[in-house]
């Protein structure tokens, strides 16, 4: 009996340790999704300053690619209601940072904000990856979270 205790959590510790993302909130369909799962959505590459005020090259998911694939309501349809909704990303170490939908979305703006997982052709390094928040032109990159774990929508109301 306890061998059969201790495969469970072994098989459920396992499946939940590969989790790098999960979505969740006011969102049709709630995901945890894997590295493998990411890999296989549209990437884009961004140049934008950093903190120490290079450019660098990003390679990532546009956030609105995401929030596409659980079923927020996004585009024409991103309207009403639905524009009181927001983007509360968290970080490992509990960090948070919050986005009106309307800046994810490109047809409400111009610059695409992307989940980044490579910096100038490589990894992000321990610390700051595996998955960061890239805003480019913005002022200050206070909401350039590291660490991404998760993102719940919430209604503001």
């Amino acid at each position: 009996m306890v061998n059969y205790v201790v495969l469970f959590w072994l098989i459920f510790s396992s499946a939940s340790a590969q989790t790098v993302l999960k979505v969740s909130g006011e969102v049709a369909q709630p995901l945890h999704l894997q590295a493998t799962d990411l890999k296989v959505l549209p990437h884009v590459e961004i140049k934008a300053a950093d903190r120490d005020g290079k450019e660098h090259r990003y390679s990532g998911i546009p956030v609105i690619e995401l929030l596409k694939k659980v079923g927020v309501t996004v585009g024409g349809q991103l309207r009403g209601e639905n524009l009181v909704k927001y983007a509360l990303i968290r970080a490992a170490d509990g960090y948070e940072v919050l986005f009106a939908l309307p800046e994810l979305d490109p047809e409400f703006s111009n610059r695409t904000i992307i989940l980044a997982e490579s910096m100038d052709g490589a990894a992000l390094p321990a610390g700051m990856g595996p998955y960061r928040i890239v805003v480019p032109e913005e002022k200050k990159p206070a909401r350039w979270i590291r660490e991404v774990r998760e993102i719940e929508i919430r209604f503001a109301k």
